[in-house]
């Protein structure tokens, strides 16, 4: 197997691959995500990775299909770029501790860093604290992976709160509950995602954020009081970089997301900026082989730390 990963280099926490004549992407509907409709491989992103310094990523779900998985564990246990795999499995299964048993055991089983489900897509807002979903919950935490939060602002008190009933299992927060940055409000989101973060159990992703501004006009002004509010309320050592790639693409270039993160923490230590950019990804999701953040030298892994109008975008 590949190593992947080694040497100091930023982590990108978040990124996705999909090849159409294996399997549809049916969230891709509409002319506006027209451009998405094509496939998207690793040999596409890795030039635009290393380029932008990336020596590590995380390959996260697309659609809910228990066949994915197990690709893509195959695919990163080929890669040497792909440290990590968030996939998917249906929490609502009695057998779900067998299926992600399964999953470890299987090609790649040691890349599966943790799971996630399209919740944003679930028409109850408390769908996360349905009993059979806690109960799956439960497995993923006893299977020693975290679990990635897909959500949308008006799903977050569901969140908190099923985050408060498992403190044992660590909850990434995906592209920061997709606040309403097209529009400029920040409230209620805001109140709701600082609830979420006073739980020490939780970490959040800058990422996504291009997408749910303006895709034609904007700036890194638009996206600073969102990246600051979580970069208050969570804290560097809790906040890791996504590129979102390719949906990113929607708005914004591979370097330009990049670039955009960069100055968003451009005020953060040194120090800090490692743990944006690597450091937290490596200790939240328990990436091996160590690597390092931006401007970092390597970061010694362990397993996760427990304790226009605006357009409606459905992407992952």
């Amino acid at each position: 197997m590949t190593g992947a990963g080694t040497g100091p280099g930023v982590v990108d926490a978040h990124h996705h691959v999909w090849d159409l004549s294996v399997r549809d992407q049916d969230w891709i509907v509409g002319d506006e995500l027209a451009p998405l409709r094509r496939d998207f491989s690793l040999s596409d992103l890795e030039p635009e990775a290393r380029a932008a310094g990336v020596t590590a990523t995380v390959l996260v779900q697309t659609v809910t299909v228990a066949e994915e998985t197990p690709e893509f564990l195959a695919l990163a246990a080929g890669s040497a770029l792909v440290a990590g795999v968030v996939g998917w499995t249906d929490l609502t299964s009695p057998d779900a501790a067998d299926v992600l048993a399964a999953l470890r055991e299987g090609p790649g089983g040691e890349r599966l860093v943790g799971i996630r489900h399209q919740v944003q897509g679930e028409p109850d807002p408390r769908w996360l604290l349905r009993p059979e979903v806690l109960r799956g919950l439960a497995a993923v935490a006893e299977a020693g992976l975290v679990y990635d939060l897909l959500v949308k602002p008006h799903q977050l008190p569901a969140a908190v709160e099923a985050a408060r009933r498992l403190p044992g299992l660590t909850f990434v927060l995906d592209h920061l509950a997709k606040p309403p940055v097209a529009s400029g409000e920040l409230r209620p989101w805001a109140a709701r995602v600082q609830r979420l973060a006073a739980l020490p159990n939780t970490v959040c992703k800058l990422s996504g954020l291009v997408t749910e501004a303006d895709w034609a006009s904007w700036t890194v002004a638009d996206l600073r009081p969102y990246a600051e509010t979580v970069l208050d309320a969570f804290g560097p050592e809790r906040l890791m970089f996504g590129s979102d790639w390719p949906v990113c693409r929607l708005a914004a270039g591979y370097t330009e997301v990049v670039d955009a993160a960069r100055s968003l923490t451009a005020g953060l230590t040194p120090a800090e900026r490692r743990e944006v950019f690597g450091g937290t990804a490596v200790r939240a999701y328990g990436l091996t082989p160590a690597t390092g953040g931006d401007d970092a030298h390597p970061t010694a892994p362990h397993t996760a730390t427990p304790p226009v109008p605006p357009r409606e975008n459905p992407h992952t």
